[in-house]
C-alpha cells in the first residue's frame, strides 16, 4: 500500500499511545493523507504479550512513505509531556492535531480497586487530556486547522454505567468533560475540540484482556474503523466541527459510507456489541 497524495494534508499530528490498537490505526490512516506523525508512547520495547513499539509504527509509516517521529512518553510526567512536546515542534515546525489515545483500564467498583490503579486510570485517562492541551496548545494557536481528539465517549449517567466501575467510568467521562470546555475554552483560538468512541467493541488488547476477553473478538470491530472516523473529523474545515461528542459509526455515516461490514474483526453475521457507555 502506498500514501494516497491525491489529497495531501501535511499538518503534524501528535498521538499518545500508538504503538498499538487503535492509535496504532489513527497514526497510519493520517499517515496515509500526508500527515506527519508524531508517535509518544511508553513502548519502547516489545511486550510479550503485546507487538509493537513507537519505533516499530514509525517504520511503518516510514514504509508508506510518511514522515514518522517516534519519541518515549509517559503521560503521567508533565514536565516530560513539555519537553517532548517541544521536541515534536522543533523537528517538524509546529504542532496541528493533538489525538489523545493513551488509556488506562481497570473495570472494577470502588470496593475492591486498589488506590494506585485508581490513579493510574485518573493519570492517564483524564489528568493526560489537561497535560497533552496545555503543553500543545501554543503550537495549536499558530495552526491553520488545529483540532484536539480525544477518545471518550458520550457522558451517559444510566447507573448501569456508573455501578460497576465507577472509577473508569469517572476517568473517561472526565476526559469527555474537559473535552467540551476546552472546546469553549479554545474557541476564540480556532482551535476545534471533540471526542470520539467506537459503537462497537474494538478488537484490541484491552478488550482481549481486560473488558471480556477473547471470545468477545468476533462480536468486535477492527480498530481502522475508528481509524478511519477519526482522520476524517480532524480533516474537516477548520472549526466546522467542535464541541461534539462523537460515535465512530455516526462520523462515517456523514462522510457517506453506510456499508461499514469491512470493518469487522471476523466476517459473518454474529451480532455486535455495543462498547461500554452506550445503551443499547
Amino acid at each position: 500500500m502506498s500514501m494516497d497524495t491525491s489529497e495531501r494534508d501535511n499538518r503534524v499530528l501528535f498521538i499518545t499511545g500508538a504503538s498499538r490498537g487503535i492509535g496504532r490505526a489513527i497514526a497510519l490512516a493520517a499517515a496515509q493523507r500526508g500527515m506527519r506523525i508524531v508517535i509518544a508512547a511508553k513502548s519502547v520495547d516489545p511486550h510479550p504479550k503485546l507487538p509493537g513499539t513507537i519505533f516499530s509504527v514509525a517504520r511503518e509509516i516510514e514504509a508508506l512513505g510518511g514522515e514518522a517521529l517516534a519519541l518515549q512518553l509517559d503521560v503521567r510526567d508533565d514536565v516530560m509531556v513539555a519537553d517532548v512536546m517541544q521536541q515534536a515542534a522543533g523537528h517538524f515546525g509546529g504542532i496541528d492535531i493533538l489525538i489523545n489515545n493513551a488509556g488506562a483500564i481497570k473495570l472494577q467498583g470502588v470496593e475492591k480497586l486498589p488506590v494506585k490503579r485508581y490513579d493510574l486510570m485518573q493519570s492517564v485517562n483524564a489528568r493526560a487530556v489537561f497535560v497533552c492541551a496545555q503543553a500543545a496548545l501554543p503550537w495549536l494557536k499558530q495552526s491553520a486547522n488545529a483540532q484536539i481528539l480525544s477518545l471518550a465517549p458520550p457522558i451517559n449517567l444510566n447507573p448501569k454505567w456508573l455501578g460497576p466501575y465507577a472509577p473508569y467510568t469517572l476517568s473517561k467521562y472526565g476526559m469527555s468533560l474537559l473535552s467540551l470546555g476546552m472546546a469553549e475554552e479554545f474557541r476564540r483560538y480556532g482551535v476545534a475540540v471533540n471526542t470520539l468512541w467506537p459503537q462497537t467493541l474494538i478488537a484490541t488488547a484491552a478488550v482481549e484482556f481486560e473488558a471480556g476477553g477473547p471470545n468477545l473478538l468476533p462480536r468486535s470491530r477492527k480498530p481502522e474503523v475508528m481509524a478511519d472516523a477519526a482522520v476524517a473529523l480532524i480533516s474537516r474545515p477548520r472549526m466546522q466541527t467542535t464541541g461534539q461528542c462523537l460515535i465512530d459509526e455516526q462520523v462515517l455515516r456523514e462522510e457517506g459510507l453506510q456499508d461499514l461490514s469491512h470493518y469487522r474483526y471476523e466476517p459473518g453475521d454474529t451480532p455486535l456489541m455495543n462498547d461500554l457507555f452506550l445503551d443499547e
